[in-house]
């Protein structure tokens, strides 16, 4: 499955049981009790994580189309992006990026 069909189903679920589809400040306040539970269950060691970051992404999928965003581009764009990047670790072994793209 890609993210586009994801983030589809992700909303017409919220749609389909009458969950939040226009409270973008709400859906990033659960989406952070969402990553809370992930660390948690994480750190834990907990059967659950998979579940949990799961979670994060619909979450996540939910916001990206309560504001008109393809989040598969987006996310394609970012990864091409960063890919560009390059970085050198400063004073204290901190990567920090020293150029936008690998010509600069």
């Amino acid at each position: 499955m890609d993210i586009r069909s994801a983030q589809k189903l992700a909303w017409d679920n919220k749609i389909n049981k009458g969950f939040n589809t226009t409270d973008v400040p709400l859906e990033f306040g659960l989406l952070t009790a969402e990553v809370g539970e992930a660390f948690t269950a994480w750190r834990k060691d907990l059967s659950d994580f998979g579940e949990e970051l799961a979670d994060v992404f619909l979450y996540l999928a939910a916001i990206a189309e309560m504001n008109g965003l393809d989040l598969q581009t987006e996310v394609q764009q970012k990864i091409a992006k960063n890919r560009e990047r390059t970085y050198a670790r400063n004073e204290h072994g901190i990567p920090v990026r020293v150029s936008e793209t690998a010509e600069n």
